[in-house]
């Protein structure tokens, strides 16, 4: 008998806690176990001619990091054979006993018609046995993200905006920001909520805005310096690709204004992307939940078998 027992007999028996299981199947409720491991594929925006699949290829390689027992591959929507989106969808075919050959990643923030166009077009060339899941955004997390280009820019202050600031704001400094998006009137509606959620961050006024509409970036750049903003800055809430090469230099100068750079590839994207990977195998999981055996025994003093 515990002599701590003996001495304070109100005192409850020490719990016996369950051991964690290290490998793939580490958890007993995981999907993996009964639905197989579907591969992961990035669809990038963009063609062979820009960095599309530089930034590829580090995506990929940040994912493995968050889903290290899944095959991770990337292609790009804009180019054909090797490197391309028909090339990584193929032998993805229907196998019996698996409920899925792969889950698409579009890397794009929010809704983009030329990189779902190019998705659907690939899966319908190869007959890939896929599921496609939303963009990364909108997501909590590109406010983050879109701050910290913002800093590494000198536009705003590395540190998110506290009540109290003695610091005397330098003329460098953004006094207002406009998030721009690329992929049509959804995506300027889902950066609008990145922008709200930047705003809180950052304590002054942000504004969504279509950057392949040059009156509505114009018109959201008008309406910061109405309010007072002398120092604008554009921060595209994109990952790079889905602009031509040159433009967001093109579109600061044309509206006298400074932008900081894309998104890019990164750990937080990553991130996401592993998420809405999740999401899919989710979903799969509800159609086909454990039975009662699959279910973990309870462990602990209140669960001890009868005797």
């Amino acid at each position: 008998m515990n002599p701590d027992s003996m001495q304070n007999p109100d005192r409850l028996p020490p719990r016996d806690l369950p051991r964690r299981r290290s490998g793939r199947h580490r958890n007993p409720l995981s999907f993996d176990s009964w639905i197989g491991t579907p591969e992961l594929v990035l669809a990038v925006p963009g063609g062979p001619d820009g960095a599309a699949d530089e930034i590829g290829r580090e995506m990929v390689g940040l994912l493995r990091s968050y889903r290290p027992e899944v095959g991770i591959r990337h292609g790009l929507t804009g180019a054909d054979g090797d490197g391309g989106l028909t090339a990584a969808l193929d032998g993805l075919t229907a196998q019996e006993g698996r409920s899925l050959a792969g889950v698409v990643v579009p890397l794009v923030t929010g809704p983009h018609a030329a990189t779902t166009r190019a998705i659907e077009e690939a899966v319908a060339a190869t007959g890939a046995d896929v599921r496609v899941t939303e963009g990364l955004g909108p997501h909590p997390m590109l406010a983050e993200v879109l701050h910290l280009r913002l800093a590494e820019a000198g536009f705003v202050r590395a540190d998110r905006m506290r009540l109290i600031s003695v610091v005397a704001p330098s003329t460098s400094m953004a006094d207002g920001v406009v998030v721009g998006s690329s992929g049509g009137a959804e995506a300027a509606a889902a950066a609008g909520v990145t922008a709200v959620l930047l705003a809180a961050r950052l304590g002054i006024t942000v504004l969504p805005a279509d950057l392949d509409d040059d009156a509505a970036l114009a018109a959201a750049v008008g309406q910061l310096r109405e309010a007072g903003c002398g120092r604008p800055v554009i921060a595209p809430c994109v990952v790079g690709p889905e602009l031509p090469e040159g433009r967001l230099d093109e579109l600061a100068e044309r509206n006298s204004a400074r932008a900081s750079a894309p998104l890019g590839a990164g750990g937080t994207l990553a991130k996401i992307a592993a998420l809405r990977y999740a999401e899919i195998l989710n979903a799969l999981g509800v159609e086909t939940p454990p039975s009662v055996d699959e279910l973990p025994a309870p462990v602990g003093s209140r669960h001890r078998p009868e005797s």
